[in-house]
């Protein structure tokens, strides 16, 4: 596999073992990307949807990273085209799409990623993608590196995970399990056996559809348990939480406290 080829695509469709793992950054600094690209993460994440995060932001933090291990993945604000479109010629080819509910939307967010003839994204020859136009095959291998990656919300998306999975395109889907647990009517209570219960049908449902399928734990042993589920790439916690972890962690025990539980984060 050469430099250019999309290692997180790669691994979406051979289902690597084990599974890829990832975090969340939120810190908005592209120095912390950095460096969370030289932990020992597969993937990372840069999260534009519930952080202040910008474009120029995200551009600065891909810079960060591309010098490390880790596969960028860019979760943009909204499936919005002109987004896409933006993110996508500064340089993010791994995109995550938040709440997506149907199969329209879906189709959307698919051809938002693609050059014509198959989508709908403009065309422009100076970009970072393209390495200032000095890659000379950029727009005819562009549609083939980019990798989709659809956030299944709810217990009406996740029931249309089959239908979605069976769209060209899409290269996994993800289920939140911070909106799903809320959508359900269990807000914040992503360990309720209902909710359990729901994020392990939809594993199986991925799996049935031979399509690979993702989620975030808030600490390593809930990742584990979701690597048990059946989820074929994973996350933990993110650059923030980690921060606050050992940073509260630290404080109570130089006070002689109790360590503090984990903050149950949604993402």
């Amino acid at each position: 596999m050469s430099s250019d080829d999309n290692r997180f695509k790669a691994w979406m469709q051979t289902r690597k073992t084990p599974p890829p793992l990832g975090s969340w950054v939120m810190s908005a600094s592209p120095y912390v990307a950095e460096a969370m690209g030289h932990a020992g993460f597969d993937w990372l994440l840069i999260d534009m949807e519930h952080t202040p995060i910008d474009l120029a932001q995200t551009t600065a933090m891909m810079q960060a990273l591309s010098g490390s291990p880790s596969e960028v993945v860019l979760r943009v604000p909204w499936n919005d085209a002109v987004m896409v479109k933006r993110v996508m010629d500064a340089g993010a080819r791994s995109l995550m799409f938040p709440f997506i509910q149907s199969a329209d939307e879906a189709r959307a967010a698919i051809a938002a990623t693609r050059y014509p003839p198959q989508g709908t994204r403009g065309v422009a020859a100076m970009h970072r993608a393209s390495r200032f136009g000095t890659m000379p095959d950029y727009l005819a291998r562009a549609n083939d590196r980019v990798a989709v990656i659809l956030q299944l919300e709810t217990p009406e998306a996740v029931a249309l995970l089959p239908q979605i999975a069976a769209l060209d395109g899409v290269d996994a889907v993800f289920v939140g399990p911070g909106d799903l647990s809320a959508s359900m009517g269990l807000m914040g209570q992503i360990g309720h056996p209902d909710v359990q219960a729901a994020l392990r049908d939809a594993a199986q449902a991925a799996q049935d559809a031979g399509i690979a399928c993702g989620i975030v734990g808030a600490d390593p042993a809930t990742v584990q348990r979701y690597i048990a589920m059946g989820f074929t790439y994973v996350a933990v916690a993110s650059d923030m939480a980690l921060m606050m972890g050992a940073a509260r962690a630290a404080v109570a025990a130089t006070r002689g406290q109790a360590s503090p539980d984990a903050p149950q984060a949604a993402y």
